[in-house]
């Protein structure tokens, strides 16, 4: 069966039928990774994805990247355990985000299989953020081609981000506010109110006006998608391409998500970007 694609919005999200990733060939699978640079996430249902073909997936894409916050599930170093326990009032992930921006060469995508799932909510989020960039005006836009920000991964031990200055900043690094796609060189805005914390020679007072405009703009119901989970449901997402936020709807049930994370490269400033 060749694979079909269908759109999920207007601008960001797309279903792919057609497609056995436990068995997946090359042809199916260029087609699956040309939909995922085009959409920015794809979501391909009834799949029977065992954790080793959860890795080997993951794999075609390129080397895994293991998340150092998140536990691995037993047996499988590689995969990540996105657990929320039945009384948990906060989710993994329950904020606007980019997974992975505090680190040098943050990840290329990430792959998320549902294994136990609540019997309503637990929905994800995804904002395209190719069309968040160009909503903005073009001023603002010429504006930030020639900004920096530095991400930090310090909101993980509940660190006041505020009011730090380089100095304070352990372990942060600084990527282009308008990066140019590794892969197709399409322009994206990358900022997120998950691990961005300011702008490079700004300081955090004189950033945060910006930083939380952008950040709204950024995530407009306009240019995002929503998906429902089910079982057998994998959704494999972009992380230069898009935003996500995990819905945190349905306390009283647990919740099992296996996310295995790609390696990406360091990332450059759009063209015409300082």
């Amino acid at each position: 069966m060749t694979p079909s694609v269908r759109k999920l919005s207007g601008h960001v999200g797309a279903e792919i039928t057609g497609v056995d990733l436990e068995a997946i060939d090359d042809a199916r699978f260029d087609s699956v990774r040309d939909a995922l640079f085009a959409h920015g996430v794809v979501v391909i249902r009834d799949q029977t994805l065992t954790p080793e073909g959860h890795v080997r997936l993951a794999e075609r894409f390129g080397p895994v990247d293991v998340n150092r916050f998140i536990a691995a599930v037993d047996g499988h170093p590689k995969i990540a355990a996105v657990f929320t326990p039945a009384d948990a009032n906060e989710v993994i992930g329950g904020s606007w985000h980019t997974d992975h921006s505090y680190d040098p060469a943050p990840a290329m995508a990430s792959i998320l299989v549902a294994r136990e799932l609540p019997p309503y909510g637990g929905d994800t989020l995804f904002a395209s953020q190719t069309a968040a960039l160009r909503g903005l005006s073009p001023g603002l836009r010429e504006v930030l081609e020639g900004l920096w920000a530095w991400h930090s991964d310090e909101s993980f031990d509940g660190y006041a981000l505020a009011g730090i200055d380089d100095s304070d900043i352990r372990g942060a690094v600084r990527h282009p506010v308008v990066i140019a796609h590794p892969q197709t060189g399409e322009p994206a805005l990358y900022v997120n109110d998950g691990f961005t914390v300011r702008f490079d020679g700004w300081s955090a007072e004189d950033s945060a006006p910006l930083l939380s405009h952008l950040y709204a703009q950024a995530t407009r119901p306009e240019i995002s998608c929503r998906v429902q989970w089910a079982p057998g449901s994998v959704v494999i997402w972009d992380n230069r391409l898009v935003q996500h936020f995990a819905t945190a709807d349905y306390q009283g049930h647990a919740r099992l998500m296996h996310r295995v994370t790609i390696e990406g490269q360091a990332l450059q400033p759009a063209v015409g970007a300082a």
